[in-house]
């Protein structure tokens, strides 16, 4: 019997663990010790569609008319919190990737709110907690266990290239009859502002219902 237990104990541990772990294992993650890892349920030229486990994540809400302001201001809130602006003053390692919720319909001729978000590295992951933030702009999040529809591009993430990809995604996902979430999408970043070629940036619509896999796909 404590066999059994230890066993499931050690199941559940390994699960969590899934979720986040060594880049290595992603192509996706080329300058962080961790990744947040995925199942790839399908793919093909128009999108992919993967799986989500459950993950802890620090974050911060800046309302701006423009994306790229909000996004640096929040980004360098949880920066600050990660270099030791915490309760313990701990330094905690930079993950990959950083994920902006970003409102539909947001437009430069009004202001919206962005929450940007670093995910937790794993030691935060499995029940140990992660140091209180002492930014009062600065918490706690967790993401759901989910199914996202993913288009990837390179270059810069900004709020031109946000807009064109989200769009062409939904077009995609109309097109396949797809249903999503509609209220809001992920846009989501892999590299550091350093890192000037080969940057790898995507567009996530949670899904609704059953997933549509692409036309072709693998």
């Amino acid at each position: 019997m404590v066999w059994s237990a230890g066993m499931v104990v050690l199941a559940c541990a390994l699960a969590v663990e899934a979720r986040v772990g060594d880049s290595a294992a992603s192509s996706l993650c080329t300058e962080t010790k961790e990744c947040l890892l995925y199942t790839s349920i399908c793919s093909g030229d128009e999108y992919e569609v993967r799986h989500y486990e459950s993950a802890k994540w620090v974050s911060a809400v800046e309302e701006s008319f423009f994306m790229d302001m909000a996004i640096t201001r929040a980004f360098w809130k949880l920066f600050k919190y990660i270099q030791g602006n915490n309760a313990a003053g701990m330094k905690i390692d930079m993950t990959a990737p950083v994920i902006i919720k970003t409102k539909e319909g947001t437009s430069m001729w009004k202001s919206s709110e962005y929450t940007v978000s670093f995910l937790l590295p794993s030691a935060f992951q499995q029940g140990q907690d992660a140091p209180a933030p002492t930014d009062k702009g600065v918490f706690f999040n967790t993401m759901p266990d989910m199914k996202v529809y993913v288009k990837s591009y390179g270059g810069w993430l900004m709020g031109v290239t946000s807009s064109k990809n989200a769009h062409d995604l939904r077009s995609s996902l109309h097109e396949a009859g797809a249903s999503y979430n509609q209220d809001f999408h992920y846009d989501v970043g892999y590299d550091s502002p350093m890192k000037m070629r080969d940057r790898h940036n995507e567009v996530w619509y949670q899904v609704e219902g059953d997933h549509v896999c692409p036309s072709g796909a693998n």
